[in-house]
């Protein structure tokens, strides 16, 4: 009998607009296809504060400098994919880029720090969450992002 996973992951993520669309990554199932997408980011390290983390994570994905306007933004998502459990407390954050990198470009490749390559773009929020378009990860995002606390 297995047990349960029991791990918690800190995550910090940035939101990052521009002209009302939210930069996110794609997120992938199993067969490749785009299951829905997530605002950039990643894991918080032991020791490390949320919004170091964002920085780092930024600094090493996309090789930009990030400016915190606010936040964090605590959210807990508790869920399922592809059948496997999991559990994440977020800290979220409104960022911008310190510099005019990526300006011009609607789609970003970067690289994760396991290897992986990831495709990111800005999306409207308003079209995420709807039949034939991708889901907004984490669950719950979307009603906060219509909300005054994390639009543009």
């Amino acid at each position: 009998m297995s047990s349960p996973r029991t791990k918690i992951n800190l995550k910090a993520l940035g939101l990052h607009w521009r002209n009302g669309c939210l930069l996110a990554a794609e997120v992938y199932d199993k067969k490749g296809r785009v299951a829905g997408v997530r605002p950039l980011g990643g894991s918080v390290e032991f020791g490390e504060g949320s919004e170091a983390a964002l920085r780092r994570e930024f600094r090493e994905e996309l090789g930009v400098e990030v400016e915190v306007f606010s936040g964090p933004l605590v959210m807990e998502n508790i869920y399922v994919f592809e059948g496997e459990s999991g559990h994440e407390i977020m800290f979220i954050f409104k960022i911008g880029f310190v510099s005019n990198d990526y300006q011009g470009q609607d789609v970003i490749t970067f690289q994760e720090s396991d290897g992986t390559f990831g495709v990111a773009r800005w999306y409207d929020p308003k079209t995420l969450d709807l039949d034939g378009s991708p889901g907004l990860y984490p669950k719950g995002l979307k009603a906060l992002l219509t909300s005054d606390m994390l639009a543009e």
